[in-house]
């Protein structure tokens, strides 16, 4: 009789009995053969493979034990400390409040710091601004003789006079002055913020594009020349917050605070 496709287990005392009784030529005694095992045991196939079944439920077991679910959460928690702000429950990782015209504080602060200026460097500057000033006086003065006499000299002043006034003129100064204000204040300097006002209303009427028609001046500083602007920021050009840097930098190491700025301007209608 042939043997089973299961597994081989060793011999029972039974089928050990019925080899020997063979063996005497005893073929009437039965031979019992050995018991198969079950599908669970030797799989679906029968021949052996391991159980797909079992396997299964032991992994998942497995999944659903004690510890694999503390593993789990203790991930799900990592995973969620990653993106908590702790900053943000504090209150110190909160982005600045937007100032005057989109420009972050930070923004504002990192222009200030960046437009320091050396003494020696400022006193240069306004020795252009004097000579240039000095300069202009004399050609106006010339040009107010010439003009008592001549009505052609008359009209050129004129043409002067609203060459300037139009240089000043600037539709976004309320905005330019929000951040002179802003920025002046963040110097310390908020009770000069009156005579930095004036005096920048006097010199370019807070315009950025502000050319001075005789010197060259630019900006809303007047910076002489305006190149000089270039040192805060390579935007100068057109940035009103980068000319405002720039210019508080050069009344600092010039006249202190925009207060004294103002006092020397006063007395010498430049600075």
């Amino acid at each position: 009789m042939p043997q089973s496709h299961g597994t081989r287990r060793r011999p029972s005392a039974s089928s050990s009995r019925t080899r020997s009784d063979r063996r005497r030529g005893r073929a009437d005694v039965p031979v019992v053969p050995s018991p198969r095992r079950s599908p669970e045991e030797t799989g679906a196939s029968g021949y052996g493979a391991p159980a797909e079944r079992p396997r299964r439920r032991r992994v998942w077991r497995a999944l659903t034990g004690n510890v694999a679910i503390t593993i789990a959460a203790i991930g799900a928690l990592v995973a969620a400390l990653v993106f908590v702000d702790f900053s943000g429950l504090t209150g110190g990782g909160r982005p600045p409040k937007m100032a005057a015209g989109g420009l972050s504080t930070n923004d504002m602060l990192a222009r200030l710091t960046g437009s320091d200026m050396d003494p020696i460097a400022a006193d240069a500057v306004a020795a252009a601004k004097k000579r240039a000033y000095e300069e202009h006086q004399r050609e106006l003065k010339e040009l107010k003789e010439k003009a008592k006499r001549d009505a052609k000299a008359r009209a050129k002043l004129k043409a002067e006079r609203e060459r300037e006034r139009l240089a000043k003129s600037n539709p976004s100064s309320a905005e330019n002055k929000k951040y002179g204000r802003k920025m002046s204040a963040l110097k310390g300097w908020g009770g000069c913020w009156s005579s930095l006002e004036t005096l920048w209303d006097h010199e370019s009427g807070w315009n950025e594009r502000a050319v001075n028609p005789s010197s060259g001046a630019y900006g809303i500083p007047q910076a002489l020349p305006g190149s000089k602007l270039a040192s805060a920021g390579s935007d100068w050009r057109t940035s009103s917050p980068t000319q405002i840097a720039w210019g508080l930098g050069y009344i600092k190491a010039r006249y202190k605070d925009p207060c004294g700025a103002w006092a020397w301007w006063s007395a010498h209608h430049w600075y």
